[in-house]
This record gives structure tokens, C-alpha cells and sequence, in this order.
């Protein structure tokens, strides 16, 4: 599936990202933490697409869509751009509020993104969430969110929705570095260490940079593989040397008024 834009119509097509906090784009207040779709700009060039990150922390699929932030994407979506949908991670918890059973309303609430890309001639791809660092205490690390990728990965397939399995990849990076190597991808700080924190913390959630630059790196490599979007968008697929300061937060009235506007419901 390649995107049918063409220089004649004035614009870069965009990318839509509609998830929760492993896709966010992160407030500076917030910062190390950060978002895969955050990053993603660094391996798709910004002169052919245009990312619109309306990821939300501590979104489900069904809150996201109960608080019009679909209904917000919806709106500005144009024939031509990309819809990619990501969530799993908070419809797996116990909160009522937040939980949807995996093959009840959480398949119903992405069949709305999905359709609703369709219906106004945009391209939907559906991306599951990346492994969090679960490691337990004799350095196994369980799947934890298993139930909600397999229904995004059978409604990918029965709707003919182009698939990125970030989960199975980010679960096989974790496991290999084990315990230890993976601390740098998350957020473990000591007291000291960061002024956001001076306190230190450790949250084995929410990636850091280089645990979101990992993700996004695949992300891209996976699009590019599968023709999802065409091969010249993709740029630094394979640089290591990426320059720190390719890595921003907004800062925090920027992060509060777009997470405000990007909605028809309450925030």
C-alpha cells in the first residue's frame, strides 16, 4: 500500500498516530521519557510526510475514541495520508475504565479507526505496542500484553490492514539484552541523576530515548519492507550516530494546549 500523493496537490502527505504513552510525544517536564512516535521523524524525511502525533498517555482504544480524539483525527484526515494505530497496553489493565475485553470492544474500537481511515480515503495501518520491561526476579521476561496483539494482529488479517508487529520484535530485543541490558531503553534514574527527577525513579513502562529510537527505527524499517509507504520517505535507517539533540520534548503549555485541542469531548 503506497500512498497515492502526488507534488501536485500542494503538500506532504501526513501521518496520523493515534495511541497511548509508548507512542506519545512527551512534555519536557516528562523528559527522559519518550515516545516511539516522538522519534519517528528521524527515520521518515519530514519533506515527503508530515507526522501528527496524537498519541495520549494513558489512552485506550476506547477512551481515546470516547474523548473524540478520533473524532479530532477524523476530521482532519485527507485522502492520501496514513492512519497508524497502536494500543494494547492500557486496554490489558484492570481499571474499568480503562480495560476492553480483546476480542469485544477492543476489536470494535479499532475497527472505528480503521474504517473511519477507509471511509475518507486514507490508508490505515495498525501497529502493536512495544514490550514493557517486565523482567521478573530470575530474569524472565513474561508477555504481557499477549491477548490484545493477537486480536490486532487477526484484525489486521481479516480486514486486509497492513500489520507492524513492534510487540513480537521489542519482546525479542528485551529478552536477548536480559535484565541489565535493557535498563538503558527505560526509565531507571537514581536520585541525582536528572532534575526532572531528583528524587530518582524507575519505571519499567516508559521508554528513554534510546529505547524509542529503537522502536521507531523498526517501525520505519517495517513500512519501507512491507511497501507500506514508499522506500524514498525512509532516511537513517541505518546510522548510529544519531545527533542527541534529533531528540525534543515540547515544552509543557505547547504539550497541554495540543492535548486540549486535539479533541471533540472532554480532555
Amino acid at each position: 500500500m503506497l500512498s497515492d500523493w502526488n507534488p501536485g496537490q500542494g503538500r506532504p502527505p501526513r501521518i496520523f498516530l493515534a495511541g497511548d504513552s509508548a507512542a506519545v510525544t512527551r512534555e519536557a517536564s516528562k523528559a527522559p521519557m519518550t515516545g516511539w512516535g516522538q522519534v519517528l521523524h528521524c527515520f521518515l524525511a519530514p519533506t515527503q510526510v508530515e507526522i501528527v502525533n496524537c498519541a495520549r498517555a494513558g489512552a485506550s482504544a476506547r477512551t481515546f475514541s470516547e474523548r473524540g480524539r478520533l473524532d479530532w483525527i477524523l476530521q482532519h484526515i485527507r485522502p492520501g495520508d496514513y492512519l497508524f494505530t497502536s494500543f494494547g497496553i492500557n486496554d490489558a489493565k484492570p481499571e474499568e475504565w480503562l480495560r476492553t475485553q480483546e476480542y469485544g470492544d477492543f476489536a470494535y474500537h479499532l475497527r472505528k479507526f480503521v474504517d473511519g481511515a477507509r471511509e475518507r480515503n486514507a490508508h490505515p495501518v495498525l501497529i502493536s505496542p512495544p514490550e514493557r520491561d517486565t523482567h521478573d526476579a530470575h530474569g524472565n521476561l513474561p508477555r504481557s500484553i499477549t491477548e490484545c496483539v493477537m486480536a490486532m494482529r487477526d484484525l489486521a488479517a481479516v480486514s486486509s490492514v497492513p500489520y507492524v508487529n513492534l510487540y513480537d520484535q521489542s519482546h525479542g530485543w528485551w529478552e536477548g539484552l536480559g535484565p541489565d541490558g535493557v535498563r538503558p531503553f527505560f526509565v531507571h534514574l537514581e536520585p541525582g541523576e536528572h532534575l526532572n527527577y531528583p528524587e530518582g525513579f524507575h519505571d519499567q513502562g516508559h521508554m528513554t530515548p534510546e529505547g524509542a529510537l529503537a522502536c521507531a527505527r523498526y517501525v520505519a524499517h517495517a513500512l519501507v519492507e512491507q511497501r507500506i509507504v514508499p522506500p524514498h520517505w525512509a532516511v537513517d535507517l541505518d546510522r548510529t550516530d544519531l545527533p542527541p539533540d534529533w531528540v525534543s520534548w515540547l515544552d509543557d503549555e505547547t504539550h497541554a494546549e495540543l492535548t486540549r485541542s486535539r479533541t471533540r469531548g472532554p480532555n
